[in-house]
């Protein structure tokens, strides 16, 4: 929901350092696995409770996630990079969430929902980008990513807020799973809304 503003304030200072980092040799591909890498170390840290390190290893791989982006903005996308970029946020922020579950298995029911609206908010997104493209449509909202974006009420900002909450307020975790749940299985009704009304024939 907030991701296109958002964009708007960080884009310039992250095309910079993306720049800088593009003309020493740096790939985008390179910077998306290393932040994949670090970021992945969150489960175990979840799962031992310490939050204060998983909060610190998930801001710096969404910092690489931003970092890929601009270096990719810099020298030119390629099909690789938007494949890798989706396919390990996707598996990062289902990651996370399974972290938190090995640490509190009483409440892996809550984390298990979590997981299950994620599914939701990814396959109505991914899909609409594949029969998007196969269609030629072009992306509204013109934020050179690789592939179609259909925005929705729960996107990247609003995922990494709650990420940002989980490691903060973790006893709150069943709450914050039951409505950012909730608001992931909006934004997948209001895809799947959206996807009948452009491809219908």
């Amino acid at each position: 929901m907030f991701d296109a503003a958002l964009r708007r304030v960080i884009d310039p200072p992250l095309d910079v350092l993306g720049s800088s980092l593009a003309r020493m040799g740096v790939s985008a591909n390179a910077v998306t696995v290393v932040g994949f890498s670090i970021g992945i170390m969150a489960v175990p840290a979840l799962a031992f409770g310490r939050y204060d390190l998983a909060l610190a290893l998930i801001l710096i791989n969404r910092l690489g996630d931003g970092l890929d982006g601009a270096i990719a903005r810099s020298v030119g996308a390629s099909d690789l990079g938007g494949y890798l970029d989706i396919v390990l946020d996707f598996i990062f922020y289902s990651a996370v969430v399974f972290g938190l579950a090995l640490g509190r298995p009483d409440q892996a029911v809550w984390a298990a929902f979590l997981i299950f609206s994620f599914v939701g908010t990814g396959v109505s997104f991914l899909a609409y980008a594949i029969i998007a493209a196969k269609r030629g449509a072009e992306d509204k909202r013109q934020e050179r990513k690789s592939f179609i974006y259909l925005g929705g009420l729960t996107e990247g900002a609003e995922t990494i807020a709650v990420f940002v909450l989980i490691c903060v307020l973790p006893d709150l975790f069943p709450w914050i799973a039951a409505v950012f749940g909730a608001m992931c299985w909006i934004t997948t009704a209001t895809r799947i809304t959206e996807a009948v009304r452009v491809f219908r024939d």
